[in-house]
C-alpha cells in the first residue's frame, strides 16, 4: 500500500482522521509538558531581585486599591519601539513576587515598569496631586486625599505572613520588624535604623516621600513603591551579554 492510499484511508474515515489528530497532538503535548515536571522553577533567578519592603508593599496595595493597574501596564514588551521608550524589556524575575502581578492590557497612560528614578519626589507629589499641573493632556485623576491620609500599618505584617505561606521568602526577622522598617524608610535622619532596613532590603531607597516628616501618609507608601519600580537588576550586564553576542 503507497503512502497516498495511505492517506486517503484517513480522509476517507473521519474517525480514523480524529483519532490520529488526538495521538500526534498528545505526543507534542507531552513533549512540551512533560519537562515541566523536573524542572523546580520555570523562572530564571536574577541577581537584585527582592521581596518588597514593608513601605513599598503597602504601597502597592494602595496602588491596586486605587486601580492605577486599569491604566498604566508594568511590562516592556521585547519590541523595538517599547525598549527605546521605557527601557529593558521586563524580566519574568521581576515579577516573581508579585501577588498579583501587574502587567496590565491597557495603557491610556505610560507603561510604569521602569518609572523608579525617572522622576523626583516632589514630581510625584505634585503629579498625584493635579496631574494637568504638570502633563496637561492628561486624563488621570487627582490624588492629594492620600497625602492626608495617615498610613494604616497594623495590617502589615498579617500580609507579609501570608506572603510567606505561598512562597514569597521573607524571613521571621523581616515579618517581626515590619512595622519599625515601615516607619524607619521614611526617616533619612535615623541612619541606624536605615541601615538595618537596607540591610534586610538592598537598594531600599529612604527618604522622606511625602514632604511631611510628622507622619507616615499613603502618598508615602505609593511613592516609594513607583520610585523602586525597575531599580533591582542592573539592566547594564544584560545588555552587555546581548553585545557579545
Amino acid at each position: 500500500m503507497s503512502a497516498w492510499t495511505k492517506h486517503q484511508v484517513l480522509e476517507k474515515h473521519s474517525i480514523l482522521l480524529l483519532l490520529a489528530i488526538l495521538f500526534v497532538v498528545a505526543i507534542g503535548g507531552l513533549v512540551e509538558i512533560a519537562p515541566l515536571f523536573y524542572l523546580k522553577s520555570t523562572i530564571e533567578k536574577v541577581e537584585g531581585i527582592r521581596p518588597y519592603s514593608p513601605l513599598e508593599l503597602a504601597g502597592r496595595n494602595i496602588y491596586i486599591r486605587e486601580g492605577c493597574y486599569n491604566c498604566h501596564s508594568q511590562q516592556v514588551r521585547p519590541l523595538r519601539d517599547e525598549v527605546e521608550r521605557y527601557g529593558h524589556y521586563s524580566l519574568a524575575a521581576e515579577s516573581m513576587y508579585d501577588h498579583p502581578f501587574q502587567w496590565g492590557s491597557k495603557r491610556t497612560g505610560p507603561d510604569l515598569a521602569r518609572v523608579g528614578g525617572k522622576y523626583s519626589d516632589e514630581w510625584q507629589r505634585d503629579h498625584l496631586r493635579n496631574p494637568r499641573a504638570l502633563v496637561p493632556g492628561s486624563v488621570m485623576p487627582g490624588y492629594p486625599f492620600l497625602f492626608k491620609r495617615e498610613l494604616t500599618v497594623t495590617d502589615i505584617t498579617a500580609h507579609m505572613k501570608t506572603l510567606q505561606l505561598i512562597g514569597v521568602p521573607y524571613t521571621d526577622e523581616q515579618i517581626a520588624d515590619a512595622e519599625s522598617d515601615l516607619t524607619a524608610q521614611t526617616r533619612p535622619d535615623d541612619s541606624g535604623a536605615a541601615a538595618a532596613l537596607q540591610a534586610r532590603y538592598p537598594k531600599a531607597v529612604v527618604r522622606d516621600f511625602d514632604g511631611d516628616s510628622t507622619r507616615v501618609s499613603e502618598g508615602d507608601a505609593l511613592i516609594a513603591y513607583l520610585q523602586m519600580l525597575g531599580t533591582l537588576v542592573d539592566f547594564k550586564l544584560y545588555d552587555n551579554k546581548a553585545n557579545l553576542r
